[in-house]
């Protein structure tokens, strides 16, 4: 039978606020580029001359903003302890999105002295905020017991709030534990719905995980071609695993369910992997 992939990993998302008051979530994880970021990110020396005269009077989301400098190098030299101290004092005001990249710090230890418990503690108040990335990875430190007693259960509450808000690696991890039963009775068809959510997200490892799905006739009909279309999606974002189940699955294809399937898969990739049967 083949396998089934559980994405388990701190992210290290990082938030963008574009106006007082509003955050959002820009899931770059490794490099930034200041042409992508939003305008009151660009031209950033400047901006971080009038970030830290008001972070220095208290106001929160310049704190945030100017953590967020010192995180990412952007106007100022990288710096996670500057990034940390202006996080915290953010954070202490009530800032979700402080809370969650100071508890990303405490998870990888950059800037402060990695603590699980304490990357939890942050995670939890963003996430109680409804912070859809926190109750990700609140559930990730419930499910592998990362500074809290290992519980299935709780790590299923927190995935399910944050794939509600359609947070994709939730949704993924909360299809993985309806496939095993973790925290919950084992159900295969509320399996492959999780991961359908996810795979229409351009989600990798759901994809994967559909594809197995179709592969195993588990929570829906045994079926070669459409097992071959997700793996070969998730095999497309460079997904090792995917790629060799695909080649595995192509081999035992006949001519006209490998047409059938590429139909298929130009049909998915136009729709932004909407149309994918």
């Amino acid at each position: 039978m083949i396998k089934v992939f559980f994405l388990l990993f701190f992210s290290i998302f990082i938030f963008l606020p574009q106006s007082h008051g509003q955050n959002n979530s820009d899931p770059e994880t490794s490099s930034f580029s200041e042409d992508n970021l939003p305008d009151s990110l660009q031209g950033h020396g400047e901006a971080v001359r009038w970030y830290r005269m008001a972070a220095e009077q208290g106001e929160a989301d310049a704190q945030f903003n100017l953590g967020l400098s010192y995180a990412i190098g952007l106007g100022v030299p990288q710096d996670y302890s500057e990034a940390a101290r202006w996080y915290r004092l953010a954070a202490e005001q009530g800032h979700a999105g402080a809370q969650y990249n100071l508890g990303n710090l405490y998870g990888t230890g950059r800037g402060v002295q990695q603590k699980y418990s304490e990357a939890v503690r942050w995670y939890r108040m963003a996430a109680e905020q409804g912070e859809a990335d926190a109750q990700f990875n609140l559930g990730l430190s419930y499910g592998a017991g990362l500074g809290v007693p290992q519980d299935y259960e709780e790590a299923v509450q927190w995935y399910r709030l944050a794939a509600e808000q359609g947070n994709a690696s939730a949704q993924n991890n909360l299809g993985y534990v309806y496939g095993t039963g973790q925290g919950v009775p084992r159900d295969h068809s509320e399996a492959v719905h999780w991961y359908r959510m996810a795979a229409k997200q351009g989600e990798a490892d759901g994809q994967l995980n559909l594809g197995v799905m179709y592969f195993n006739g588990d929570g829906v009909p045994e079926d070669p071609v459409l097992d071959y279309v997700w793996t070969s999606l998730s095999a497309a974002q460079g997904h090792e695993d995917a790629a060799e189940t695909r080649d595995t699955v192509r081999a035992s294809l006949n001519p006209d369910q490998l047409a059938r399937a590429k139909d298929i898969i130009a049909r998915c990739t136009d729709s932004d992997f909407q149309v994918c049967d």
